[in-house]
């Protein structure tokens, strides 16, 4: 059976799938990234895993895989295959298409930007499935975001389009690791909404979830907490949708988990702050932690069509 392998690798572990020619995930399987051991190691993980993955599609399918798809976090030269820079890995300038490539036997080898490729993966077959224009911003451990156009996601002049966690919308706000303060991520990612649930609540091991709970209950202090982080994230938003105007906003990543605790008054936030604006329909995401390694595997697809069509 025809097939591809797909690998979403991030800071602490890797998803990986063989994706079928319908998309359909004929094999799923999970590793840690082993980070710990530095960035070497990382990138012998993900050559020995993608090297295993092959295995197996020819033990089960009969075949090797035709492609494989790729998605890293950080800084990425997708047109060269390079992972430039990703402070959670510790790697610099990896040549990982061209690594891949030669673990697997020579296999077409496409890279990919997590959220990107995340994000290509919600527009085609998950919550912007009939959206032409949309925006997917995972709220995660940072922010980030993906700009959907007509099924493909834009990466901008330099590789650096969509990044939305990085719009000041508290100039006196938190130091922000990126060198500027009050930064949208420093404010409403659910690594921001834990530590300040955490210093709010005076449990050191609080985190996101425990907060969206506590809101639900009822709790004061938990709905300033929420409060804070959805009118910065309605902030970010509405300066997003200014520039882009998509038809769609997709939120996902930890925080979206809360659901209509955090949906109800985002949607309300974000329509408070709109003037001439066209409000967009802002839905959760419907792939969850899938949605990477989805678009890993469409990339792989996409390459082989690109090559076929030359």
């Amino acid at each position: 059976m025809k097939h591809v392998i797909a690998l979403d690798v991030g800071g602490t572990g890797m998803k990986a799938a063989l994706v079928g020619a319908d998309g359909a995930l004929l094999h799923e399987a999970r590793r840690a990234t082993d980070r710990k051991r530095g960035a070497d190691a990382v990138v012998e993980s993900i050559l020995s895993f993608a090297a295993d993955l092959r295995a197996y599609g020819e033990e089960h399918f009969g075949e090797s895989a035709v492609a494989a798809g790729v998605a890293v976090p950080g800084i990425v030269d997708a047109d060269n295959g390079v992972a430039v820079y990703a402070a959670n890995l510790g790697w610099r300038d990896v040549p990982m298409r061209q690594l891949l490539g030669e673990r697997l036997g020579g296999l077409p080898v496409a890279l990919g930007h997590d959220v990107r490729t995340g994000g290509l993966a919600e527009g085609r077959i998950g919550a912007g499935k009939n959206a032409d224009r949309f925006l997917f911003v995972p709220l995660g451990t940072g922010i980030a975001g993906a700009i959907g156009i007509a099924g493909t996601i834009e990466a901008g002049a330099h590789g650096y389009a969509g990044e939305i966690g990085h719009i000041v919308v508290r100039p006196d706000g938190p130091d922000c690791g990126c060198g500027q303060r009050g930064c949208l991520e420093t404010l409403a990612s659910a690594a921001a909404v834990s530590r300040a649930w955490a210093a709010a609540s005076g449990d050191p091991e609080a985190d996101a979830a425990d907060c969206a709970k506590a809101v639900e209950s009822g709790d004061p202090a938990a709905e300033a907490v929420w409060r804070n982080a959805v009118d910065a994230l309605a902030a970010g938003l509405v300066t997003a949708l200014t520039l882009l105007d998509p038809t769609t906003l997709i939120i996902g990543g930890g925080l979206a988990e809360a659901g209509e605790t955090l949906f109800t008054p985002l949607r309300a936030a974000v329509e408070e702050r709109v003037t001439f604006q066209k409000l967009p329909h802002i839905v959760p995401a419907a792939l969850g932690d899938t949605a990477g390694c989805l678009g890993a595997g469409l990339l792989a697809w996409d390459l082989l069509s690109t090559e076929v069509s030359v």
